[in-house]
């Protein structure tokens, strides 16, 4: 479906998971993208099947950089700001790299923005905002105190956006991303998303490993999902500037259930797979121990429906996960 407003739109963090899944969704809508990214977390193959077309441009900066920001903004109509230092482990590691990332880089970005006067600034925030809140579902207007350097910044990026909007009228929209997962989601290193973990685990037979007893739940949102609203949210009206909404699926998932389904999933194409046990390793300072989102203000104000469940992404995105692991 094409926008009814095409726009020139910047995309930061477009070279990484969700981003690249961002720009294809933008672009298939009509509108003229601007990728913008350092490479820090993010593959350049990611975006290669986007390169050379006429409405997409690769910019390698940092929104660390105040000058960097400035000139990716030139001539930009609209901002998806997704570029962040993503992982509350990694936080808990190293705060000082997350706040660089996650609060300068997102102050340098809007502050651009503001003065290039964007019409519109939509950007990635997290479920993570809910920290020790016990209410389920969570619903936007009840968040908890935080437990990680990670959501602290997250929280502060939506202080800092609904601030703007007061102060300047700048139209900002947040985003808190539940759980996303999908194809080209990077399954390396420490700090890799679970679902892309375990599978790597159960493709290499070894056991996946579960902090705690298996028992968290977790609201997974399929990567299409994610795109379509951000979507609908560069084509929102004025209503929704200033405000931040959940983007889940609104499904309750545990652990445990995730991995037997993957175990499942990945067992019919290896069979040996059905014999990889799980293995159960203490629990993680500063993860939530549940997540359900409330997503009934994103349907009504944005016009958000997902269409994608856990089981159904699953099987689009293992396929692909087991032909690039190989």
């Amino acid at each position: 479906m094409t926008s009814k407003h095409p726009r020139r739109i910047l995309v930061t963090g477009g070279a990484g998971f969700i981003g690249s899944h961002v720009c294809d969704a933008l672009l298939a809508q009509g509108h003229s993208v601007r990728c913008m990214d350092n490479l820090a977390t993010s593959k350049r193959e990611n975006i290669a099947h986007l390169e050379g077309l006429p409405e997409f441009e690769f910019v390698e900066a940092d929104i660390r950089s105040e000058v960097d920001c400035a000139k990716a903004l030139e001539g930009v109509e609209a901002v998806v700001h997704l570029a962040a230092l993503g992982s509350v482990p990694r936080s808990i590691k190293d705060p000082l790299a997350s706040h660089v990332t996650n609060l300068t880089g997102f102050l340098n970005m809007m502050e651009a923005a503001r003065k290039e006067n964007v019409a519109r600034f939509v950007y990635a925030s997290s479920s993570s905002v809910y920290g020790d809140s016990k209410e389920l579902p969570k619903r936007e207007q009840n968040i908890g105190l935080p437990l990680s350097p990670y959501a602290v910044t997250k929280v502060t990026n939506e202080v800092y956006a609904q601030l703007y909007f007061r102060l300047h009228e700048f139209h900002t929209i947040g985003l808190r991303f539940f759980n996303v997962f999908g194809e080209r989601q990077d399954p390396e290193g420490p700090y890799a998303a679970a679902i892309p973990k375990f599978i790597r685990s159960f493709l290499k037979h070894e056991s996946p490993q579960i902090h705690g007893d298996g028992m968290q739940s977790r609201d997974f949102t399929y990567v299409s999902n994610v795109a379509q609203i951000v979507c609908k949210a560069v084509d929102a009206d004025d209503r929704c500037a200033g405000e931040v909404f959940n983007v889940a699926y609104g499904a309750r998932t545990y652990l445990l259930d995730l991995v037997h389904t993957l175990r499942d999933e990945l067992a019919a194409i290896d069979p040996a797979i059905a014999k990889v046990e799980v293995v159960h390793v203490p629990e993680r300072s500063g993860d939530i121990r549940d997540s359900l989102a409330d997503i009934s203000k994103a349907k009504e104000l944005l016009g958000y429906a997902p269409d994608v469940d856990l089981r159904t992404g699953l099987r689009k995105a293992v396929p692909w996960y087991v032909k690039n692991w190989e």
